[in-house]
């Protein structure tokens, strides 16, 4: 389940970006991968389409349609806001993040006396 204060913050950068629930259209399909019988037999993957842009999402992260649906929508404001500005900036800050991680890492295998491969 959602909460409702990730609720409000998605329904404000909804707002932000221009998108309205009227411009959305929304079906639900059947799922596909791991779950068996379940997921097999209920219609709980997200399509949306945003009929001014044309952009669609699909979204089938978890069985259940109603946080299916709260991602579908956070992945089309991503989406639109790659669309208006060139990127998005929540993308941007975890590949951000990625790379100091990876840059941190480097920086100790490359400072370890025993990671050199001279050492074999």
């Amino acid at each position: 389940m959602v909460r409702p204060e990730k609720l409000a913050a998605l329904k404000e950068r909804m707002e932000a970006l221009g998108i309205r629930e009227q411009d959305l259209e929304e079906s639900f399909v059947r799922g596909s991968g791991h779950g068996g019988q379940k997921v097999n037999k209920t219609n709980n993957c997200v399509y949306l389409k945003h009929l001014p842009t044309g952009i669609a999402v699909k979204c089938h992260v978890d069985r259940s349609r109603e946080l299916n649906r709260f991602l579908a929508r956070r992945e089309l404001c991503d989406a639109v806001e790659q669309a208006q500005t060139g990127q998005c900036a929540a993308r941007a800050r975890v590949i951000q993040r990625m790379r100091r991680q990876k840059d941190r890492r480097r920086r100790r295998r490359s400072s370890h006396p025993n990671s050199s491969a001279d050492s074999v």
